[in-house]
């Protein structure tokens, strides 16, 4: 009796995973590995003339013509500088969408690659360079593989997918929206409805060929703080004379830190505050009347989200308050919790099996990073997942991070990423109907 149990409980998994006809998923797989020279092209002259976020027009420009050569219905621009494609298959199914993001930041790029961006630009008042430091070029010219191998086999395809190319992941320039919440906002995920939504990011510092998911909260919701410190200004000989906002900015700067190491239940989530900006002064022997100081807020809670941004205003006010200085503090939400929908998880990971084999697929605790692909989690539900490109000449402890200016990937790994986005998307077609 146990056995037949047994075999009925495998039937029924099996008949809940997707099921892609074999030959049609050697033909998908052979097709990848013959566009993986184009792809790399393609990532190159991304990677070589890079764009800010809600600037990318050249590189708007270059996705939307090669989507328009490839026969799909291409909206351009949508949200600024941002590409809409629709491709319908021949059968009717669902309607999958798939997002890559296509911006750079502010980095000035330091390696010898013969394709370093030697792109200048001017941003907040400062000179320096434009660079694809976090693997948003990786991201575009994987789903425009996508986009070509899937239009070739639009007679085999169950549904529609949608292909959408964001601008300003990183976060639209002050004053600006961009963005994922835009794109939401112009009607992305309408005409028609969207049922689902893949994503992906490569990860300079996770083993080359993996794929990295984790169900429910994956990545941290973000948000974004400033405080304005305002003292009285005095001559540099006599301190006593002034209400001195550096000062009070170092402290409250130090105060801010005892809310995670001191006030936060970590045992809960992880949480961060990392001021990532400081700004007073003009001259070494003038004590300045205002100091200005920025930073990031990362939770995986909103309970505990909610309690920091209470505790950073306390912290920040009353500190200044005991020096007879004030503090004004400004919160921005930027990006929710990224959530992977644990019932759409479960039955896509076999899909990242076939992409990477069963053992370089690994389940992870969630990360302190954020990703505003949440945003079009709070409408539909979506998918998030890492795909792993660091260098196996590198050390895993001296690797540089995203966002770097030694950023650095090992591009055969956007044959794994291009596998697994065609897989998911493939296999959720061909998912078993209610």
């Amino acid at each position: 009796m146990k056995k037949i149990l047994s075999l009925i409980l495998i039937i029924a998994v099996q008949q809940s995973v997707a099921q892609v006809n074999p030959k049609f998923q050697a033909k998908i797989d052979q097709q990848a590995k013959d566009l993986e020279g184009k792809v790399i092209e393609w990532r190159r002259h991304l990677h070589e003339f890079p764009e800010l976020s809600n600037r990318e027009t050249k590189t708007g420009a270059y996705i939307a013509e090669h989507l328009k050569k490839l026969g799909l219905e291409v909206q351009y621009p949508v949200a600024k500088t941002g590409v809409v494609a629709l491709l319908k298959g021949a059968k009717p199914g669902p309607v999958i969408a798939l997002r890559a993001d296509i911006d750079a930041l502010p980095v000035t790029e330091r390696n010898s690659l013969p394709f370093a961006s030697k792109v200048k630009t001017n941003f907040n008042g400062q000179e320096t360079g434009v660079m694809h430091a976090c693997g948003h070029d990786t991201h575009t010219a994987i789903l425009m593989a996508v986009a070509e191998i899937l239009s070739k086999n639009k007679s085999d395809l169950k549904g529609t997918v949608k292909f959408i190319f964001q601008p300003a992941e990183e976060g639209a320039p002050a004053g600006e929206e961009g963005g994922a919440a835009l794109m939401v906002k112009e009607g992305v995920l309408g005409n028609p409805s969207v049922d689902v939504i893949f994503g992906m990011h490569i990860m300079s510092i996770a083993p080359l060929g993996t794929i990295s998911y984790k169900p429910a909260g994956m990545m941290a919701a973000a948000d974004w703080f400033s405080i304005t410190v305002k003292g009285r200004q005095a001559h540099g000989s006599a301190p006593w004379m002034s209400i001195d906002p550096i000062v009070v900015s170092a402290q409250i700067l130090t105060g801010l830190q005892t809310i995670i190491s001191r006030q936060t239940e970590l045992t809960k989530e992880a949480a961060v505050i990392t001021i990532g900006r400081i700004q007073s002064g003009i001259r070494e022997n003038i004590i300045p009347e205002e100091a200005f100081m920025a930073g990031t807020i990362r939770t995986l809670d909103v309970e505990m989200q909610d309690k920091i941004h209470e505790k950073i205003r306390l912290t920040a006010t009353k500190i200044a308050e005991s020096a007879g200085a004030t503090a004004e503090v400004s919160i921005d939400k930027k990006f929710p919790l990224t959530y992977n929908d644990p019932a759409l998880t479960e039955k896509m990971v076999p899909s990242l099996y076939k992409a990477a084999g069963k053992e370089k697929v690994i389940q992870i605790p969630a990360v302190t990073g954020s990703e505003d692909f949440s945003e079009y989690q709070k409408v539909v539900p979506g998918l998030f997942f890492f795909v792993g490109a660091m260098p196996p000449n590198q050390d895993p402890n001296t690797v540089p991070s995203h966002h770097t200016p030694d950023f650095m990937i090992d591009e055969s790994a956007m044959l794994t990423g291009l596998k697994a986005m065609l897989n998911v998307t493939l296999d959720y077609m061909y998912l078993p109907t209610k």
